[in-house]
């Protein structure tokens, strides 16, 4: 495989894992505008200290073109995690060739099916290529780039899920995702964003040579090798691979369109303000994890069960939560929480890997369920226990197939397994499928109430939440449940 193309396996290689891909995003679809001198909004492309100060008739470059990690046309990161409206959040961008770059600001949403409404836009920025990332083993940091841009987050943005899109005057861009929190503001639901998941599987620079998550890393040759030889700490301090959007982002995207679409109470935080202890989970009506949450440190872990027994519901829209043990640390600099650590391979003590489950702790004590496998094909959802509240008014019968809603991966319930204490407990679906190897499997939707009133809901499966709100993925009964189970924790005194 040529040097410059190598980059292409580590994307394949995680894409069995994520068949939904991000979903709508406007600008995906339209040209960024950026202000002029006049704040009047003037197309990417034109670059007016070289024109008569008008816009050409036509561009004069093709649509922005995704930036990648072995030409590092453009990549960024923020400098910390979540930022709270009234503060600022720093940006390190390197742009090579060095040139001018904008930055536009979207905040993730409805906005009548854009997916995604523009709320600012930097002036055009002087870029610099920042120094080479720096490798320690197969851990990559750039936390010695330096300061790009700041943003100044007014105290009316409202909190929720942004992008930071970042275009090249020459017409190259990338992406940075960031979170804007208030957590003294009253809501009903809590969403957290998977932040500590996604870094796990970021494999920047996908170059061939230095990149690594905690699924691969690259030899010699630029042979993409797998988890054995993968990194056991990776950093936040780092761009995300490609095009700057981490795997299964999307996930959560869609449960934010849906959720502020009907007019869900929502509050917004990352898994690292869970870990570091920033959330109050007993505040809200219920958590809501909204996609793929796969790798958890005992700090999350705790929070969840203090807000379980508090009578705060859980709710799991993804499959295999929870999977992975971690532990973070700070940085080079010394900033809480920017090296995420997960010691895959069987050592001390011995036999032990950091699965939950290998530690005494399986997931299902919490989750109801627990991982079972990958999906290959997807496969049809059997609706099970129709006449339970949470299929009410769904038009689902007992035994009716969801075409589709089984995909990626699954959980079920494991019986050799203890399960948590509960006053009700169910199973809403139970769903053959067939395994990568031919082996008859199947999934399971469970729902349980703890002893403290609170529910705990678990999907089982990638497609509930694309099933929301994802073009092409809709389907009408499993909005219509989510609707049902949201609206009973949120009306639960």
């Amino acid at each position: 495989m040529a040097q410059s193309r190598r980059w292409e396996s580590g994307a394949l290689a995680h894409g069995v894992s994520d068949p939904f891909g991000q979903g709508p995003l406007p600008w995906l679809r339209g040209e960024p505008q950026y202000p002029d001198d006049e704040y009047q909004d003037v197309p990417w492309y034109v670059d007016l200290a070289a024109s008569n100060g008008k816009a050409p008739r036509r561009p004069h470059l093709p649509g922005p073109r995704t930036a990648d990690d072995v030409r590092r046309q453009i990549k960024g990161f923020t400098a910390h995690g979540a930022v709270v409206p009234g503060s600022s959040i720093d940006f390190r961008i390197t742009v090579d060739p060095p040139q001018e770059f904008t930055v536009d600001v979207y905040r993730i949403g409805h906005y009548g099916g854009d997916g995604a409404a523009q709320v600012s836009a930097s002036p055009r920025l002087s870029g610099i290529a920042q120094p080479t990332p720096l490798a320690a083993g197969r851990t990559v940091s750039c936390h010695h780039w330096w300061q790009s841009w700041r943003l100044h987050v007014p105290s009316y943005w409202k909190t929720g899920a942004y992008v930071a899109v970042l275009t090249t005057a020459d017409g190259y861009r990338s992406h940075v995702p960031f979170t804007v929190r208030d957590l003294d503001a009253p809501a009903d639901l809590l969403l957290l964003l998977p932040d500590i998941t996604w870094q796990a599987y970021n494999l920047y620079p996908e170059d061939g040579r230095t990149g690594a998550s905690l699924y691969h890393a690259w030899d010699g040759e630029g042979r993409l090798l797998g988890e054995e030889e993968a990194a056991t700490t990776v950093s936040f301090d780092r761009p995300y691979a490609g095009a700057g959007l981490p795997l299964h982002i999307g996930h959560a995207y869609d449960f934010v369109r849906f959720a502020e679409r009907y007019g869900y109470d929502l509050a917004y935080a990352d898994a690292r303000d869970l870990h570091a202890g920033r959330v109050d989970p007993t505040r809200y009506r219920g958590l809501v994890f909204p996609g793929h949450d796969e790798y958890w440190s005992p700090p999350m872990r705790r929070a969840a069960e203090e807000a379980r027994a508090a009578g705060t519901s859980l709710v799991f829209l993804s499959a295999n939560t929870m999977y992975w043990q971690v532990d973070l640390a700070p940085s080079p600099t010394g900033d809480r929480d920017r090296l995420l650590s997960c010691r895959k391979r069987r050592g001390s003590p011995p036999g032990r890997t950091a699965l939950w489950r290998d530690q005494g702790e399986p997931e299902q004590l919490l989750i109801g369920v627990q991982y079972a496998g990958r999906v290959p094909q997807p496969s049809p959802m059997i609706v099970r226990n129709a006449g339970h509240w949470l299929w009410d008014a769904t038009g689902a019968a007992e035994g009716d197939e969801i075409p589709g809603l089984v995909a990626g991966e699954a959980d079920h319930y494991f019986p050799r397994v203890p399960l948590p204490e509960s006053t009700e407990r169910i199973l809403l679906a139970h769903s053959p499928y067939e395994s990568a190897d031919g082996k008859r499997c199947h999934q399971e939707t469970s729902l349980y109430r703890a002893p403290s009133g609170a529910y705990v809901f678990a999907s089982g499966t990638f497609a509930w939440s694309p099933a929301l709100d994802r073009p092409g993925h809709v389907d009408a009964r499993i909005q219509r449940a989510t609707a049902n189970l949201l609206d009973r924790i949120c009306k639960h005194d």
